[in-house]
């Protein structure tokens, strides 16, 4: 079991001396067209996704579900934003009970499928309903599967959010936000020695500096249309000024002090099927409730003032359509709407 109480990273607390490193082993069934030996089939309304707004690897999953219209096919179940040390759990739903999987722990439905199951009790996952079976924790490989093998269950007109054309060079852009931007501020947060911070540290900033001139002539990551790859890296910033610039002592420069990348963070706030689905109480309740061994009083911070968020970025001047040829989603339904969202 991932006893170090971020059952939504996926990661191990680094030990004295050392440097953060993640637990990267997932369940890596996956849910596809054509299933081979292991696999699942594409099934509307065979699974349920479980997914707190709190964690950022989850968020990608919400995101993208609503970006390419999948909330007839697929459900969702959303866990509170703190946990105990065993497991997720449906603390906001009526009784602290998952209306449709009916369990209190997420625990529950991987030790459905294996009970033996040893590792984090990570979000997000996909469940079957019929069996209250976990299916795959996979979050990487899962967003890349809703965009591809689950097209047929796309809203009409869904973006494409995995061009073939781009995916060489979007899979190496990917790579590197994933270990120097989505886990480095990790590294940092939980760096066991001053050595390992200020390694962590550099690697970071070296890379925001990297994104900062890469979008400072192109609005989005992979040029004039979103794509999975802008999914990944905001699920970050949107948490870098509330949570990691403290929390994780990220603390060279704020969000709102790289022009560039607050501007872009901005421009996909505003974005539908983005900003709709982020519930910054949520996340700094999480961060900073869950992980006692850097916030062992468990104080919430009331800071900071997130009204920017909502202001006028101008990244419009730079051209392009965000959803390519396709259009915006619906608007975020009501059972969906985060508690606390802004605006």
């Amino acid at each position: 079991m991932n006893n170090s109480g971020e059952q939504g990273t996926g990661g191990v607390y680094s030990q004295k001396g050392k440097e953060f490193d993640r637990d990267s082993r997932y369940i890596t069934t996956r849910v596809v067209r054509s299933p081979g030996k292991g696999d699942y089939p594409v099934e509307a309304g065979r699974y349920r996704l479980v997914a707190a707004r709190a964690c950022p690897w989850a968020n990608r999953t919400l995101i993208v579900r609503r970006l390419l219209g999948l909330e007839d096919a697929l459900s969702v179940g959303l866990p509170g934003p703190t946990h105990d040390a065993d497991s997720w759990t449906f603390d906001l739903d009526p009784g602290g009970v998952d209306p449709v999987l009916g369990i209190h722990h997420l625990k529950d439905a991987y030790l459905a499928r294996f009970p033996d199951y040893d590792r984090g009790i990570t979000v997000p996952a996909l469940v079957e309903v019929a069996t209250g079976q976990v299916v795959t924790n996979d979050f990487a490989q899962m967003t890349l599967d809703f965009d591809t093998e689950w097209s047929g269950l796309h809203r009409p007109s869904a973006p494409d959010l995995y061009p073939e054309a781009l995916r060489p060079e979007m899979d190496d852009v990917m790579r590197r936000i994933y270990t120097e931007v989505n886990n480095g501020v990790y590294r940092c947060g939980f760096a066991g020695s001053q050595e390992a911070y200020d390694a962590a540290y550099d690697r970071l900033f070296a890379a925001l500096d990297w994104l900062e001139d890469r979008l400072a002539d192109r609005r989005y990551l992979m040029g004039d249309s979103l794509t999975e790859a802008d999914v990944r890296l905001f699920t970050t910033l949107v948490r870098f000024d509330a949570v990691y610039h403290g929390h994780f002592k990220c603390n060279r420069n704020k969000l709102s002090e790289m022009p560039v990348l607050w501007a872009y963070a901005r421009d996909l706030f505003q974005t539908p099927g983005f900003g709709d689905t982020i519930d910054f109480e949520q996340i700094k309740a999480h961060y900073y409730v869950v992980h006692t061994d850097l916030n062992p009083l468990q104080i919430v911070p009331k800071g900071p003032d997130l009204s920017g968020w909502l202001t006028a970025h101008g990244r419009e001047a730079l051209g392009g359509r965000p959803f390519g040829d396709g259009t915006p989603p619906d608007p975020v339904r009501e059972a969906e709407r985060p508690p606390h969202r802004l605006g």
